[in-house]
């Protein structure tokens, strides 16, 4: 389910803008709209074949989702039919605790890994 909230911009301006993302996966919830986003990453420019964006949340329960989108040769790609073109697309992937220490290393800085997670030894 996608949706639309509309964001303030300058206490006077309305925009809308902001995408909400909401999937039910295995019989949970995961909106994008609830979840406390912890850190993004971004590859390219939207529009470009290429591109990647990711977003890493966490839900109120502790769990772990990320949610991407991408161009027509990201790792978010939709065939249109069997013999037909390809699109960007997007998706929520629930992570576990493990496999989001791991997105964090690679795509966040180390201030913002141990906000999230604690310390680690030295």
């Amino acid at each position: 389910m996608l949706k639309y909230n509309y964001q303030k911009i300058n206490n006077s301006t309305i925009q809308k803008g902001v995408c909400i993302i909401v999937e039910i996966i295995r019989g949970k919830k995961y909106d994008t709209d609830t979840a406390r986003c912890l850190g993004s990453t971004s590859y390219g420019n939207p529009g470009d074949f290429h591109y990647t964006s990711e977003e890493l949340y966490v839900k109120k329960t502790g769990e772990f989702f990320l949610y991407g989108e991408g161009g027509p040769l990201s790792p978010y790609v939709h065939q249109k039919g069997t013999n037909d073109y390809t699109t960007g697309g997007s998706a929520i992937i629930p992570l576990s605790l493990d496999r989001a220490k791991d997105w964090a290393k690679k795509n966040l800085s180390a201030e913002t890994y141990i906000e999230i997670f604690g310390d680690v030894e030295e």
